[in-house]
């Protein structure tokens, strides 16, 4: 089995900065694509960013200029550093990570439990 754990929201006031963690564990073999995503209340889940194992890297318009994403693939990390915050970027922050799971299987798509990020005005 495949888990991914975030860690660091919370409550940050605007204009402030938080950083968010994703470590995926388990039966890992590689991991291709890492993404962060974002649901606010009342709201479709988006894309914020995600990074492939190569290194191309893609933010939804909003968060360009704000928010980077990274990762550390000797730890199956994905972190996204987000500062500038505005009260439209609460929302639940999930990670996600397609992961092979032995040389012979197939891309799978495992997503965190998210954590919650509220920017106050």
């Amino acid at each position: 089995q495949v888990q991914l754990v975030e860690s660091g929201g919370g409550l940050v006031q605007a204009g402030g900065s938080v950083r968010l963690s994703c470590a995926a564990s388990g039966t890992i073999f590689s991991i291709n694509a890492m993404g962060w995503y974002r649901q606010a209340p009342g709201r479709q889940r988006e894309l914020v960013a995600t990074t492939t194992s190569g290194g191309r890297i893609n933010y939804a318009e909003s968060v360009k200029g704000r928010f980077t994403i990274s990762r550390d693939n000797a730890r199956n990390t994905v972190y996204l550093q987000m500062s500038s915050l505005k009260p439209d970027d609460t929302a639940v922050y999930y990670c996600n990570a397609e992961v092979r799971k032995d040389v012979s299987t197939p891309l799978y798509l495992y997503w965190g439990q998210g954590t919650q990020v509220t920017v106050s005005s």
